[in-house]
This record gives structure tokens, C-alpha cells and sequence, in this order.
């Protein structure tokens, strides 16, 4: 079992050293607007690659809906790059977190890794993936496998082992995202003979399939000799809510199990994962949940008091009106706990949640600093020991493959040119938007 204890933060934490990178000669300059994406297929499931959460509020405002669903989105790769497009001169986005002990990331699909200019983009900026969709529940529960069997069957599909295979020629780490989650999880699973006309099935049945489903991930993960390329796991994703309240809507291993479904999820998982994985809570609107959050890890622990969890997921999607005082405050309250502390699905939109605005160049250039100052102080709050945070992953790095494509968040455009963000992701601070 894994052992974490909850005494106060890790002693003796290795510390960062924040430098920033300066331009090099000739680095192409960042594109001024974003060109629209040019083709999107129709929506084919409720929730999209950005696990479908509410985006960022203004401090202190009502929550009109928690959760709303979003179509998940399925951007073209048909857009070619021009030849400046990934200029050799610019540095690596690793090459930066390197500096600081830390791996960077991406979400990954095989429509990526199918263009060559898009896997070498992945290949030089980040040295983590993690899957957009494809290792979420309803795409590794099997239903014809569970009925023959009459337990939870996990299987891997062509696509998971495709882009599991490419993260490990490629030496890529992996992030597990995600296993126990209200949305993107089939309903049958949770019904008797796992037909959805039958009744669910009773807290014990529900209990002993959890923990069938979780012990099959790790062996899969195993079976196809992936272990070693995942550093870390999503075990529950986007629990509670704002108001502090656990989510009960559309949630069925709440309704069934009950609210311990939680302390039982990070059990079996602490149970059945290997040390080398960490085990994450991941969850969105992290700065309205932080005191929701901080009560419920300290819950997460074992008969002698060590922690079942080694980590907390804020999913960051973010604005350019968002306060980034507000939420490196959050960052710093969670580091508290001695958990290590990851931003999992990071992007930052133009505008805010209920006025997103348009890809002006000036616009442009509040999200290059945006990104500037948000990795800059993430970096800082490592180097004085106050997180420990190991990783950090981009929700993408284009903005026409973005699931919030509309509000221009990443860090290249549509034609896969340079932004002004990218250049504050990179700590370069003449070409991030400054005068």
C-alpha cells in the first residue's frame, strides 16, 4: 500500500530555481489575431475533451448551472503550417520545465499523432501526454464483455494501445484520466444484469464492481507493459461543487454507494496501483472549492492515518479576467496539505466565462502575459517550497484543436503559428505581449 502521511508538508522539500528564458535571435514573432478553425465535425457525444466543466466564474459570483454538458468536438488537423510555423529557433516549451524538475504536457489524440507536423510539435514542446477522451469510462468498459462475464470488463481499444504505444516510442509519461466520474460513465453499469431497464443494483454489488473495474486498469496497464510510461492517475474526477456539497445529480455511484464512494474509490485504487503511480483527485472551479477540497483529502486516509492519495488535479481552465492572485492563493492553500499539487488541463480563454472576447491583438497580448505571469508564479510558489508540484499539462497546445476553440486559449493558432502565449509559456518576456 501506499503510505502518505498527513502531518503537516513534506520536510525538506528539493527547491526551484525560477530563470527565465530569454528569446533567442531571429525567434519568429507571435501571430497577432487567431483565423477561425475551418472544419469541426458534428457533436457526437454530450461532454467534450475538456471533460465538459463550467468555465472559471468571476470571484464571488452565483453559479447559474454547475456543470453544464458541452458536444464534445472532434477539430480538423487539415490545416497546413506555413514554414514558419515551428521555427527551430524557438525553444522548447520542456525546456523551460526542465529547469525547474518539472515534466509539461498535452492531451492527445490520434488525430494528432497522425499528422506528422502536429506529432512533431508534441514531440519537441512536451515530454507528458494525457489521452483526451479515450481512456475515460465509456471508452475501456466493455458492455458485451461485462454481460459474458457478469462482472466489469475493462478492455483497452485500437486507439488507446495506438497513442499508448507512440507515447512510449517517444518517450512520453503518461497521466491516467480518468476512472471514477458522474459524466462520460455508461449507465449500464450500474443496473442489474448491466441492462438500464433493470434496477440499479444494491450499494454492495455497486462496491464489489468498482473495485473489479479499478484493479482491471492497473492490470491492464500491466498486461500491455504501460506501467512504467503513467507517473499519475485521475482515481475520482469533479466530485464537489461550489457550495461545498458533494455532487449528487446524474452522480450514480453517489446515489448507490453513498457519499463514502469516494474514500472507497482511493482505496482500491491505493490497493491496486503500483507505487510508482500517483493517485490524483482532479476537479475544475478549484478557487470557489478550495476549502470543499481542502476537508475532503484530509478524509482520504487509512486506518493509520496516511493519506490513500498522493495528489490534487486543478483542471485551470481559465480567463484572461480571471485574478491571478486569487489563484495562486488557492495553488498555495492546497500545497498545504503536503499532497503534491499538478494544473492538469490547462488553458486560458480571452475574456471571461460570461463575456469572452475576440482575438485582437490586444487581447492577444493580456493572454501572453496571462501565461507569462501564471507559469512565472507557479514556478516561484514551487522554488520557495510552498507546492510540490512535479507537472503541468496544457488542454491542448492550438487553438483550432481546442475544445474551447471559440475563445482562442492556447498556445498556437489555428494555422499553428506562434502566439503571444506561447511565448509567456515560455518565459519570454519581450515576446509575451509587453510594450
Amino acid at each position: 500500500m501506499k503510505k502518505r502521511c498527513i502531518a503537516g508538508f513534506l520536510a525538506g522539500m528539493v527547491m526551484f530555481f525560477l530563470a527565465a528564458c530569454g528569446s533567442e535571435k531571429g525567434a519568429a514573432e507571435p501571430t497577432a489575431a487567431v483565423t477561425q478553425a475551418e472544419d469541426f465535425r458534428e457533436p457526437t457525444k454530450e461532454v467534450g475533451g475538456g471533460d465538459g466543466v463550467e468555465p472559471m466564474k468571476e470571484a464571488g459570483e452565483a453559479d447559474p448551472k454547475a456543470s453544464p454538458t458541452k458536444a464534445e468536438i472532434e477539430p480538423t488537423t487539415d490545416a497546413v503550417p506555413t514554414k514558419e510555423a515551428d521555427p527551430t529557433e524557438i525553444p522548447a516549451i520542456q525546456s523551460v520545465f526542465s529547469e525547474h524538475d518539472m515534466r509539461v504536457g498535452t492531451c492527445l489524440t490520434t488525430q494528432m499523432i497522425d499528422k506528422s507536423f502536429l506529432a512533431d510539435l508534441i514531440k519537441k514542446n512536451f515530454n507528458s501526454v494525457t489521452m483526451e477522451n479515450a481512456m475515460k469510462p465509456d471508452y475501456i468498459l466493455d458492455k458485451a464483455a461485462s454481460i459474458k462475464a457478469g462482472e466489469l470488463v475493462v478492455e483497452f481499444n485500437a486507439d488507446i494501445v495506438k497513442m499508448l504505444d507512440w507515447a512510449s516510442e517517444n518517450n512520453m509519461a503518461v497521466r491516467g484520466h480518468t476512472i471514477i466520474w458522474h459524466s462520460q460513465t455508461p449507465k449500464w453499469i450500474f443496473h442489474e444484469n448491466f441492462d438500464t431497464d433493470a434496477p440499479f443494483v444494491t450499494r454492495e454489488v455497486m462496491l464489489t464492481r468498482m473495485e473489479n473495474y479499478i484493479r482491471q486498469v492497473f492490470e491492464k496497464l500491466d498486461e500491455y507493459g504501460y506501467t512504467d510510461l503513467f507517473y499519475a492517475y485521475d482515481v475520482v474526477n469533479e466530485a464537489w461543487m461550489e457550495d461545498g456539497k458533494i455532487r449528487e445529480e446524474m452522480n450514480y455511484w453517489y446515489q448507490i454507494i453513498g457519499e463514502d464512494y469516494l474514500w472507497h474509490a482511493f482505496y482500491y485504487a491505493d490497493k491496486y496501483a503500483p507505487e510508482s503511480i500517483d493517485l490524483y483527485y482532479n476537479d475544475y472551479n478549484e478557487q470557489f472549492k478550495t476549502e470543499a477540497l481542502l476537508k475532503f483529502v484530509d478524509t482520504l486516509v487509512d486506518e493509520e492515518g496516511n493519506y490513500l492519495i498522493d495528489g490534487i488535479g486543478l483542471q485551470a481552465h481559465l480567463y484572461t479576467g480571471d485574478d491571478l492572485n486569487t489563484y495562486f492563493n488557492t495553488v498555495e492553500q492546497l500545497g498545504t496539505t503536503g499532497l503534491k499539487i499538478e494544473l492538469t488541463e490547462l488553458d486560458v480563454s480571452l475574456g471571461t466565462w460570461q463575456n469572452k472576447l475576440t482575438d485582437t491583438d490586444e487581447n492577444l497580448r493580456t493572454q501572453g502575459k496571462y501565461y507569462y505571469e501564471l507559469i512565472g508564479g507557479l514556478f516561484k510558489l514551487a522554488e520557495e517550497g510552498k507546492i510540490h508540484m512535479d507537472a503541468l499539462t496544457f488542454w491542448g497546445f492550438a487553438d483550432g484543436l481546442s475544445w474551447r476553440k471559440d475563445a482562442s486559449p492556447l498556445l498556437y493558432d489555428t494555422l499553428y503559428l506562434p502566439k503571444y502565449a506561447l511565448y509567456g509559456a515560455l518565459q519570454i518576456k519581450e515576446k509575451a505581449g509587453y510594450e
